[in-house]
């Protein structure tokens, strides 16, 4: 990565950042941990930040995943981290993957929401902004310490985790 190139990270929402609302008794949407997360991570790289939307990722439809598309075709910055919820990552993967965008974009997200404890939300994003830097034009998942190509994962929802997709 050239010496001081930023990357943009596109909000998405996804469990990353959902809060808890007390009230309610409920997890929900307020706005997103990123700016916090960056200073208690002490980031050094040059960060663009671009709130997209925040929705449970169950709820993103393909309007939602051309929302990011748009977005990652319109951003100036040629590394992209897009944070997402887990459960249809996999599915705007493909979408920005078969879009061939001359750009490296990874997709992060959480199992556990950032204020919760034990949240894998800090780890997955520093992974996902790593990635950024050192991985190949395309699109790639980056989740529990390890990265994909877009069309060789899946979420296995038994375990909890992201692996290698396996061929038919």
């Amino acid at each position: 990565m050239e010496r001081g190139a930023a990357i943009r990270v596109i909000i998405t929402g996804g469990t990353f950042d959902k809060h808890y609302d007390e009230v309610k008794g409920a997890l929900g949407f307020k706005e997103t941990h990123l700016p916090e997360i960056l200073t208690f991570t002490r980031c050094t790289v040059p960060i663009e930040l671009e709130l997209n939307q925040l929705i449970d990722s169950l709820e993103m439809r393909t309007r939602n995943r051309l929302q990011v598309l748009e977005a990652c075709r319109r951003a100036p910055e040629d590394r992209i981290v897009v944070t997402h919820g887990t459960d249809t990552m996999v599915e705007t993967a493909e979408v920005l993957g078969r879009a061939a965008l001359p750009k490296t974009i990874v997709l992060t997200g959480a199992m556990v929401p950032f204020m919760v404890t034990n949240s894998d939300a800090v780890f997955n994003f520093g992974c996902a902004v790593t990635a950024a830097q050192l991985c190949a034009q395309g699109v790639w998942i980056a989740m529990n310490g390890r990265v994909f190509r877009w069309d060789a994962v899946r979420k296995n929802r038994d375990l909890g985790v992201f692996e290698p997709k396996e061929e038919p």
